[in-house]
């Protein structure tokens, strides 16, 4: 009886004990995942605002590249373009590392997709909904970031013209126009799913409707921006001349 008693109290102990039931890793690897979340997240949305710039025009937005690359730094007043290549190098770090510490959630057989869409078709639950779909366009942003990343690092020119250029005249429209419902999506998604997986909000319904409003407005101001881009490329001629304020 007594010998019962003490092997029972073994496995308790053992069981609770945190370092048997999980390795601590997994724990520092959610705040990890979510840190890391919410970068590129905050990232997208000041992101996304710079670029809409252009929709005030060529010489709004001729400024605003010169304030990010440090253009009061010059005397010149022009930008650096170093500076649009090292923040890119940086992101792309912050991406490979996001994306590592998501995959270890991924379904990676058959089965388990075959079983994740049976679950998805059994329940009406948004969160599990709404996680799919972060799987989803995860994996296809796993593909069309690093390109786009790696476009601005091979080629960080940026300006009216250039930008222009690069989304008419080389097709970039393409990769653009996949990526930004993809990464719009995903990463408004993933800001709900931080807040409500750390407890920052206790209403879910509000945040829902105002994570839709948000993937609407990011979605209407992407596509504009892309088409002012398109408009300003259709009217350059090859060549393409680097915009100069005043001249245009």
């Amino acid at each position: 009886m007594t010998a019962g008693v003490s092997k029972a109290r073994v496995l308790t102990v053992h069981t609770l004990n945190p370092r048997r039931a999980g390795h601590p890793w997994s724990a520092r690897a959610d705040k990890l995942q979510s840190i890391t979340g919410l970068m590129l997240g905050g990232f997208l949305l000041l992101h996304m605002h710079f670029e809409s710039s252009i929709l005030l025009g060529k010489e709004v937005f001729y400024q605003v590249v010169q304030l990010l690359e440090g253009g009061m730094f010059s005397s010149t007043g022009h930008g650096f373009p170093w500076v649009t290549k090292l923040f890119s190098v940086l992101m792309l770090a912050v991406v490979c590392l996001h994306a590592a510490l998501a995959l270890r959630r991924f379904p990676t057989q058959l089965g388990q997709w075959r079983q994740l869409r049976a679950h998805l078709g059994s329940i009406a639950h948004k969160d599990t909904h709404a996680w799919f779909w972060q799987l989803i366009t995860g994996f296809v942003l796993f593909f069309l970031v690093p390109v786009h990343l790696f476009t601005m690092i091979l080629n960080p020119e940026i300006g009216p013209h250039l930008s222009a250029e690069r989304v008419y005249h080389d097709n970039a429209w393409l990769l653009y126009g996949l990526l930004l419902p993809a990464v719009v999506v995903h990463a408004m998604i993933g800001l709900y799913r931080v807040a409500v997986k750390w407890g920052w909000v206790q209403q879910r319904a509000p945040l829902r409707k105002l994570i839709k409003a948000l993937i609407i407005y990011l979605l209407l101001l992407g596509s504009a921006s892309l088409l002012a881009y398109m408009v300003i490329g259709q009217g350059l001629s090859l060549p393409v001349t680097p915009f100069v304020p005043g001249g245009g």
